[in-house]
C-alpha cells in the first residue's frame, strides 16, 4: 500500500505533532516527579491548580484542562476525601458544585509550585525565554485551529 503524500506544511505539522506528543509524555513524567513529594500526581496537581485559579465546577475544570469531566470528577472526589478540596454551592447551577481548595490543599499546591518554579527557571534558561514565547504563540494558534469546528481533512 502506498503511503499518502503530504505538502511541506503537512509534513512540518506532522513532525511538530509527534514532538508535542513526546513532550507531553516528558512533562507528565516531570510533573509526577515534582508532585510526588507532596503525595500527588500530575493529574491531581492540575486539578488543584485549576481549583486555585477560579471558582469552577468539575465540568468547567475539565473543559479548561481538556480532560473528560468523569476523570476530573474521580480526581476531585479523591482530593476531597484527602481533605485537599471541598465542594461548595454554585449560585449559577444548583447541581454543579464549585471545587474549592482547603487550607491543606493550598499548602500542598504551594509546595509543588515551589519545586516547579525552580525546575521551570532552570529549563527555561537552558532553552531561551524568547524561543519559548514564540513556541507558545504557535501552540496557541494551533489550539485555536484545532478547537474550531470543522471536518477532519478539510
Amino acid at each position: 500500500m502506498k503511503k499518502p503524500t503530504r505538502t511541506a506544511a503537512g509534513d512540518a505539522f506532522s513532525h511538530f505533532s509527534i514532538s508535542v506528543i513526546r513532550l507531553a509524555a516528558h512533562l507528565t513524567a516531570a510533573g509526577d516527579m515534582l508532585a510526588k513529594p507532596s503525595g500527588q500526581t500530575s493529574a491531581r496537581w492540575q486539578v488543584l491548580a485549576a481549583a486555585s485559579h477560579a471558582s469552577m465546577s468539575v465540568a468547567e475544570i475539565g473543559r479548561v484542562l481538556g480532560l473528560a469531566r468523569q476523570g476530573v470528577q474521580r480526581i476531585a472526589d479523591l482530593l476531597e476525601k484527602e481533605g485537599l478540596v471541598r465542594y461548595e454551592e454554585n449560585p449559577a447551577h444548583q447541581r454543579a458544585k464549585l471545587l474549592m481548595l482547603t487550607l491543606e490543599g493550598e499548602t500542598v499546591l504551594r509546595d509543588i509550585q515551589i519545586r516547579q518554579a525552580s525546575w521551570a527557571d532552570s529549563l527555561g534558561a537552558a532553552v531561551n525565554a524568547q524561543d519559548l514565547r514564540l513556541t507558545t504563540e504557535t501552540l496557541t494558534r494551533l489550539l485555536e485551529q484545532l478547537s474550531a469546528p470543522k471536518p477532519l481533512g478539510g
